[in-house]
């Protein structure tokens, strides 16, 4: 038997999606257990985990550009820029 502190939110998230394939959480960790062993190398995903928040400011910035809505430019230049900001 192993204890290790987990972030509450992401022992929940692995339970359910542990669940939802059918196996305990702890044949998961055993899994990864045996191949840290066989490999003797730790893997980390290199895919960004962007903040909840994040992603709906985002997502918000990329409807309102198809829209068109809050979207100035392009500008001719840097004056011309300098000119709308001061503005």
């Amino acid at each position: 038997m192993i204890n290790i502190k987990a972030d509450k939110r992401v022992k929940e998230r692995a339970q359910k999606l542990a669940y939802n394939l059918g196996l305990p959480l702890s044949a998961i960790i055993n899994a990864y257990l045996r191949d840290f062993i066989l490999k003797q190398e730790i893997k980390f995903s290199l895919e960004p985990q962007l903040r909840p928040e994040i992603e709906k400011f985002l997502e918000k910035a990329n409807r309102d550009y198809k829209t068109g809505k809050n979207i100035v430019g392009p500008f001719s230049g840097s004056l011309e820029m300098d000119s709308y900001l001061d503005a």
